[in-house]
């Protein structure tokens, strides 16, 4: 019997350089989460930005199920990247990130509010509704779709390079 070598690659120069630009200029991202009811997966999608210290981030509603699903279980996973405007989309680049979310503290809620208002400032109209909280994502590992024949595995300190 053969054993077959891994077709994920280890991140080169590159990849990496890929990835943090796929991190750092994403406004949304898919979020892949556990329904707590029913622990089926579940996937929503939210607002995406970075903290001043390139922590992931995004802004949540207590009435979104996603944000009671963090509450329970904060594994869960984020895509980020989006299709070209031609071509084969499933040749586009695509980041797929495995975090641990994190519900942010009311001291660290200024600073939030002002780096999220930055990439997103029509959050003006509600992101002081009583609601409403940013959850921090904690990279565990990540993995690249650079496009056809082209996947690598991802540290989260290449995120923040």
């Amino acid at each position: 019997m053969s054993t077959r070598a891994d077709p994920v690659l280890p991140a080169d120069d590159a990849a990496r350089a890929l990835a943090r630009s796929l991190w750092q200029g994403a406004k949304t991202a898919a979020l892949a989460f556990t329904d707590p009811a029913t622990g089926a997966p579940m996937i929503a999608r939210v607002g995406f930005g970075l903290a001043a210290d390139g922590t992931g981030l995004t802004l949540v509603s207590d009435l979104a199920q996603h944000t009671r699903a963090l509450r329970a279980e904060p594994r869960a996973a984020l895509l980020l990247g989006e299709p070209g405007p031609k071509g084969d989309p499933l040749n586009s680049p695509r980041l797929s990130v495995a975090v641990t979310a994190r519900f942010a503290v009311p001291e660290d809620r200024a600073t939030l509010r002002a780096s999220w208002l930055a990439r997103h400032p029509k959050a003006k109209l509600y992101v002081d509704f009583a609601d409403f909280h940013f959850v921090r994502f904690d990279v565990t590992e990540a993995f690249l779709n650079g496009g056809f024949g082209r996947a690598y595995r991802i540290a989260a300190e290449d995120l923040h390079g």
